[in-house]
């Protein structure tokens, strides 16, 4: 009977038929038909990862993202699924590595600072910077 539902509807009619009754055969064959953009931005953002966080526990989070932005999604804004989809699905991977995270983002942003610092007397210097160098910059 699900098929019967699915079957010979357009996409945009599939979201207009799932924000009126949420029907959640509907919501899974959008997840299914979209998981491929959660692998997507999950790589990308892997790129700037620490090694210790797993590719497949982006694509975990993402998952999250993807599910919550096909709950919110209003195809009546007329804005396309996957440009709201990607936000969503980026924001919750980083939400989720936030709030897993330890050390606090002003930390972390201090600590930046510091190698932007480094890099850049060392570069004007030609050698490696002394603590006293850096404190003073």
């Amino acid at each position: 009977m699900a098929e019967t539902v699915l079957e010979g509807k357009t996409e945009e009619e599939l979201w207009l038929l799932f924000k009126k009754n949420r029907d959640p055969k509907i919501r899974d064959a959008f997840v299914k038909q979209y998981a491929p953009l959660v692998k997507y931005v999950a790589g990308k953002g892997a790129m700037g990862m620490p090694h210790n966080v797993e590719f497949d526990d982006l694509v975990g989070f993402g998952v999250f993202g993807l599910i919550d932005a096909i709950n919110k999604f209003d195809p009546e804004k007329h804005v396309k699924f996957k440009t709201y989809a990607v936000t969503r699905i980026r924001g919750a991977i980083f939400d989720e590595l936030r709030s897993i995270d330890w050390v606090p983002r002003s930390v972390r942003q201090k600590a930046r600072e510091i190698e932007d610092t480094v890099q850049r007397l060392e570069a004007s210097l030609g050698r490696s910077a002394t603590d006293q160098e850096i404190a003073a910059d």
